[in-house]
């Protein structure tokens, strides 16, 4: 047989050889360092047998992918560890993730003092340096293997696996775990890990299901590579948005209010109202919407006709009984059938399209506890969401017009280079879960797919992350952890306009269906305020801040000048306030700059005798004496364009201390 390298050389043999030999055959340091192989382009383990012609990759440590085999044999060796201290734990599942790896495990919280001795024990184990062989079983000797080890969860996934599927275990050194893998040949293998944090966890993420505990980790091939990761996850902590928000006093949570119902503070709930007024004024006024009010809640008649309640009931909060009750209610789960019959109430002609509906919607899903995290996935939450009711033939172009509209507002906020675009597909294969026929779906799917060629927007594509009703164009973001969120979703809808008997009047006087385009221009302001929080740490554009300027009189004596300032500042539209407390000027500017303040205007006897301000900023630092009304043509120009300023690097913050 032929085997294909990398480099294009070839390695002929006679007989069937596994990876590993083939790397020894071609050199020992290269054995030594392989840790998985690639054939034809598909992941396999190193003792994967090799009996025909194929194009092999030798994945050695330094190449990124290695990282999966690294941290994959890392969750077992960490399983291992739990056993060994913990021998009443129960093992589940642990698979290596973006960022490391974890293992859930049916047993008590883990206490940090836990994880510390867990993640000694796991050093022992890899200085033991076990050979780690694999082998399999029929189903039924692997069910008893496992029920024998006491083991109940491994059963239910041996049980669960398609009859032909093959079982296969891997042994290091007795401990034995079912796993697909791949992994490394030895368990030195591992040169750099962590153990990074504890949490509860659902068996099989359902919340009806054995609580389990999660231990998260993660590994490296250099010790060097993983003092970068830990210091980047330092940094995620200090941005994460459910601990910044709450300390610059953004939101709150309390629990006899309920999880995922944020409570926003004044000064949260001033940048929410800065990110609406922008998003409504821009809608509106500059690309033609026009603007809806519409119901919290509907008779589950509403849901009915628009699937909903065939297809996403368990996500709605339900009032009320089928069986025994006349009327049953749900709070909104989204706003487009309430506009539909916005729509429906006069009769539209071709003329009257397209026609753009926005409305600023409070919307409820019933997401699980285990799911919801600070403001990026709640109960309670509103979006900038919007409804498109066009002709067949105008619909590419206002389609093109919505990702126009997405993309100017990642612009503005500054995080346009941080999403991904993903054209979320149907499944096929789950037919049930999508109304309409295939012929439907595939025709709208190459539409998006050519709209986003055409304007030459990278995305990749998504199976089975449809709307239940239309593809989408989701635009995601990832959090300070890696966890990636839809930010924006455009959506192509040429269905429910049928179920909702939508028409418009063509040239000819005949009733005609049009396609709908659900959108939204921004999104979600509770996760957007999140997302901001943890791109900027909380030094927000100015445009943005609640507090935009602090002025800071010397001393009790230019408290009145410095009143007089604040006042002319908010004449002019500006958010400020006066620091009038009896402290020294130096305490006082510390205690502005640690808000994250864009600006502080120091006042004392000079600037009141020359109607000046003393300008220090996060942007320049002290940039020195300015006449009150050229500060104000400068920060109301800087609020008007909604510019980013460059902050200043982080030793020239310190020294302004």
């Amino acid at each position: 047989m032929k085997i294909t390298l990398k480099d294009g050389s070839v390695k002929e043999y006679s007989e069937a050889k596994s990876i590993i030999d083939i790397a020894k055959d071609i050199s020992e340091g290269l054995a030594r360092v392989a840790c998985a192989g690639e054939i034809n382009g598909e992941m396999a383990d190193l003792r994967t047998v090799i009996e025909k012609d194929c194009e092999l990759n030798i994945i050695t440590a330094t190449d990124p992918k290695a990282l999966y085999v690294i941290r994959h044999t890392a969750s077992h060796v960490l399983a291992e560890a739990v056993k060994r201290l913990f021998p009443n734990a129960k093992v589940t599942i642990g698979p290596a993730i973006d960022e490391g790896f974890y293992y859930d495990f049916d047993a008590d919280p883990f206490s940090r003092e836990d994880l510390d001795k867990i993640e000694a024990e796991m050093k022992k184990i890899i200085k033991e340096g076990h050979e780690i062989s694999r082998f399999t079983l029929p189903r039924a000797e692997a069910i008893k293997f496992m029920e024998e080890k006491g083991e109940p969860f491994k059963v239910e996934l041996i049980q669960d696996l398609p009859e032909d599927a093959e079982i296969s275990f891997y042994d290091q050194g007795g401990f034995v775990d079912l796993c697909a893998g791949p992994h490394l040949m030895s368990t030195k293998g591992i040169k750099a890990f962590k153990l990074t944090s504890s949490s509860m966890a659902y068996w099989r993420g359902d919340s009806n299901k054995a609580r389990l505990q999660r231990i998260y980790g993660t590994a490296y091939n250099k010790k060097e590579e993983l003092a970068e990761h830990l210091e980047r996850m330092e940094d995620a902590k200090r941005r994460d948005h459910n601990k910044l928000g709450r300390e610059m006093d953004l939101f709150t949570t309390v629990d006899v209010i309920g999880q995922g119902l944020p409570l926003f503070t004044p000064k949260g709930t001033k940048m929410i109202m800065k990110l609406q007024r922008w998003i409504e004024d821009l809608e509106d006024n500059e690309w033609g919407y026009m603007r809806t009010r519409t119901p919290l809640m509907a008779k589950s008649d509403l849901y009915k006709i628009s699937g909903h309640w065939d297809h996403y009931k368990e996500g709605m909060f339900v009032f009320g009984d089928e069986e025994k009750d006349k009327e049953v209610f749900a709070l909104r789960p989204m706003t487009c059938p309430f506009q539909y019959y916005v729509y429906k109430n006069s009769q539209k002609s071709y003329r009257d399209l397209p026609c753009r509906y926005s409305e600023t919607s409070t919307l409820f899903r019933n997401e699980d506890s285990g799911e919801m995290h600070g403001l990026t996935r709640v109960r309670q939450f509103t979006i900038s969401e919007g409804h498109l009711i066009v002709r067949p033939d105008q619909m590419v172009e206002e389609f093109k017009g919505c990702l126009a509209l997405a993309k100017y507002c990642l612009e503005t906020l500054g995080v346009n280079d941080d999403v991904t675009y993903h054209l979320s597909k149907w499944d096929p294969e789950n037919r049930e879960k999508y109304i309409g026929e295939p012929e439907v779906w595939n025709q709208t799917e190459q539409h998006i797919r050519e709209i986003l060629t055409e304007l030459k927007i990278p995305f990749v594509e998504d199976v089975g992350e449809a709307a239940f009703y239309g593809p989408k164009v989701d635009i995601n973001a990832k959090n300070v952890y890696g966890k990636e969120d839809t930010m924006i979703t455009i959506q192509w809808d040429a269905l429910l306009a049928e179920q909702f008997d939508m028409y418009y009047i063509d040239q000819n006087g005949d009733k005609v269906r049009p396609y709908i385009i659900h959108r939204t221009s921004m999104g979600c302001y509770e996760r957007t305020l999140a997302w901001l929080i943890e791109k900027y740490a909380g030094k927000f554009p100015t445009w943005l801040c609640a507090e935009q300027v602090r002025v800071l009189p010397i001393s009790d004596k230019y408290e009145d000048y410095a009143q007089s300032v604040c006042k002319e500042l908010k004449k002019a539209g500006i958010d400020a306030t006066v620091d009038s407390r009896s402290e020294k000027i130096g305490f006082k500017i510390r205690e502005a700059r640690l808000d994250k303040l864009p600006y502080m205007l120091v006042v004392g006897q000079q600037e009141e005798a020359d109607h000046t301000v003393s300008v220090r900023s996060r942007f320049a630092g002290d940039e020195g004496a300015k006449s009150l009304e050229s500060f104000i043509a400068d920060i109301t120009e800087e609020i008007r364009n909604k510019t980013i300023r460059e902050e200043l690097p982080i030793e020239e913050n310190k020294s302004l201390k």
